[in-house]
């Protein structure tokens, strides 16, 4: 066994201190993920500060009519709330798809944003990962690499990123506030999570010791007729293959706004912005959403196994623009 010291923290300044103080350290909140690392030996902390005692769990309302997060406030808790549920719709959609009821009362949102892959190559600490240990290789390009990403990928690391509710986060333009050793910082999301290209190690601009306080999420009219739409092999708790977060307007049949982001296809939570691009101004219906959906895929880098995941995404995207533009076709 590896031994591990464990405090707890009664300020955000003395968690910060304590983690940066010490580079073999690691901040503790719901631990849904971070337990499962531990047994696995993928992440190895000596130390773990946990900052449940922290007060960082409340959800405020902004003058905007967007809302403030903490990073305490647990999944069950946002999905529920009801701003979140009238206000932005498909944010509360995402939480309660993506996990279990157990794991929902459990798990943060600031945990959330910082969760790890769910490549299997990643988990094993016996096969090379250049995102767990930088330069071995990635076994998952000529392994099984059905679930991986096709957007976003590089050489170095094809892992797909799990979270569900980061996508219509991404979608929304959220910022991610942090503490850190050099004070309060705050990161437009899509800045937030980064690209693995060459160093798929750094998943995020922090440094070590900066803990997430908070997601800020502004007040956008168009979120209030919103969507997000999950594709899995089975109904129940499973990770998507493909997903999509819309949130359009629509005036006499054209599309004015649309705000788009897609998951389990991507490195990160994928913005959509060439399908952006398309919709605008354009016809709202279905032939222009196949349009949109296509051209968002042009970039995909498929796999012999994965390859399906171009034309799944197209579809999830068109099906969950038509569910709110078109609510009378059949899904």
């Amino acid at each position: 066994m590896r031994p591990i010291s464990y405090s707890r923290a009664g300020a955000v300044a003395d968690a910060v201190a304590a983690v940066a103080a010490d580079p073999t350290s690691d901040f503790l909140a719901g631990g849904t993920t971070e337990i499962d690392l531990l047994r696995q030996n993928v992440m190895l902390p000596r130390r773990l500060v946990d900052i449940n005692d922290l007060p960082l769990g409340r959800i405020e309302d902004r003058p905007d009519g967007g809302l403030y997060i903490g990073a305490l406030a647990r999944m069950s808790e946002v999905a529920e709330a009801p701003a979140v549920r009238e206000r932005f719709p498909m944010v509360a959609q995402a939480l309660v798809l993506g996990a279990s009821a157990q794991l929902r009362n459990m798990a943060s949102m600031g945990g959330n944003m910082m969760q790890r892959v769910r490549c299997a190559y990643f988990r094993d600490a016996t096969s090379p990962c250049n995102k767990r240990d930088p330069g071995s290789g990635c076994s998952a390009l000529d392994g099984f690499h059905r679930g991986h990403a096709v957007l976003g990928v590089s050489d170095h690391c094809i892992a797909t990123h799990p979270s569900d509710v980061a996508v219509p986060l991404m979608a929304l333009d959220a910022r991610i506030h942090t503490e850190g050793p050099h004070g309060r910082q705050v990161y437009p999301i899509d800045d937030f999570f980064l690209l693995p290209g060459s160093t798929p190690h750094l998943e995020h601009p922090l440094e070590h010791g900066e803990l997430v306080v908070g997601i800020e999420v502004p007040g956008l009219r168009t979120a209030r007729t919103s969507v997000y739409l999950k594709v899995r092999d089975r109904e129940s708790y499973e990770f998507a293959l493909a997903s999509a977060a819309v949130a359009v307007t629509v005036e006499d049949g054209v599309i004015g706004e649309a705000r788009l982001a897609l998951g389990g296809v991507a490195t990160k939570p994928w913005r959509a912005r060439r399908a952006e691009a398309v919709l605008r101004g354009a016809p709202a219906d279905t032939e222009t959403f196949r349009r949109a959906a296509r051209e968002e895929l042009v970039p995909a880098r498929t796999t012999p196994l994965n390859a399906f995941k171009a034309e799944l995404a197209q579809r999830t995207l068109v099906r969950a623009l038509q569910s709110l533009t078109h609510p009378e076709i059949p899904s």
